[in-house]
This record gives C-alpha cells, structure tokens and sequence, in this order.
C-alpha cells in the first residue's frame, strides 16, 4: 500500500509542481550552466545504494574540493543553490527516485556509503529495515538544527513505528515546518 501511494503521489507532484522543476532547473542552468542535476550514491532499503537526484546546488567540481557534507557558509554553494536549499526546493528531483522505487515520500534521509561508519551494526540494520525518505521524522521535527545523534535517534523511532499514519503525521509536519507554521 505504501508503495502505490507514493507511486500516485509522486506522479501528482510531479504534475503540480512541473513548473517549480522547470524554473529551478533554468536558475541553476544560468547561475552554474550544465548539469542541473547532481547524482550522489546514497544508501537505501536493506543497504543497497542507489544514485540520488537533486538540483545542484555547488559547484561542479564540490566532491573534489570538499567533504560530502556542507557548512554555514560553505563557499561551494552557488548563488542559487543557497535559495534552492533554503526552500528545500534542490530536493524536488527525489521524487524521481520515489518512482524508481529507491525512496520513498516518508522515511530516514539515505546516507552516503561513508557514513555506515556512524552506526553499530544493529542501528545500521535497522535503519536501512525501511526504504529512504525525502522527508523524514528527523526533517519534520528538527531539519539540520538537529545533532547527528538526534537524527539517528528519530530515524531509528521512525523504523521501529513506521505506519501509514505515522506517515501522514510527518508529510503534515514537514509541510508546516516548510510553510513556517511549526513542526508539530
């Protein structure tokens, strides 16, 4: 059930938001010219990776000159991808990747291979018991003001909880916390 949900949901967001896609793929075209897209190999269900799409955000050469996370400031973030990221909107090419079966609407933000290293390896296991997220418990609740530990805490709550419910719950939480409305 939750697989053909977020089958029709990502079909009707692509729809609705056709021109959001459009407009953020020529902002990042102008600012930082081809490719609009980034693709990062990411961890999901049962530990298989899989490549994630976003709007880029850096530029092109930011693997190379950088760690894979980002900083306050980090001076390999284009002009656009600053408001790109602040709106959350580089991260709209996922819903490809909903549809391609390697994520889901609702679940733990995929981890790159690298940061396995962070986990025992029942916490790994039980994370990677769920398919990925756009949105998660973690997003929905505290976003990237979070510490790595509290994300981990949520991210394991929402595998031990999962529900069609529990779903709903973060998709309205995330919506409220994106428009400025709170977390909950």
């Amino acid at each position: 059930m939750k697989r053909l949900t977020d089958i029709v949901l990502s079909l009707m967001a692509l729809a609705l938001l056709a021109p959001v896609l459009l407009l953020a793929a020529l902002a990042v075209l102008l600012d930082s010219g081809w490719p609009v897209l980034f693709r990062q190999t990411r961890v999901g269900l049962g530990g298989r990776e899989f490549g994630m799409f976003k709007f880029r955000s850096m530029v092109k050469n930011a693997a190379s000159i950088g760690p894979y996370f980002t900083e306050v400031g980090d001076p390999r973030i284009t002009p656009v991808g600053r408001f790109i990221r602040r709106t959350s909107v580089d991260e709209l090419p996922q819903i490809i990747n909903v549809l391609l079966g390697d994520m889901s609407l609702v679940g733990p933000r995929p981890d790159v291979p690298v940061q396995r290293s962070m986990y025992t390896a029942t916490q790994w296991d039980e994370r990677c018991s769920v398919r990925p997220g756009i949105t998660g418990l973690a997003q929905a609740l505290i976003r990237s003001e979070g510490t790595q530990e509290q994300r981990l805490d949520l991210d394991l709550r929402y595998a031990r909880e999962a529900s069609a419910w529990f779903d709903l719950k973060i998709m309205w939480w995330t919506l409220a916390r994106l428009t400025g409305k709170g977390s909950n």
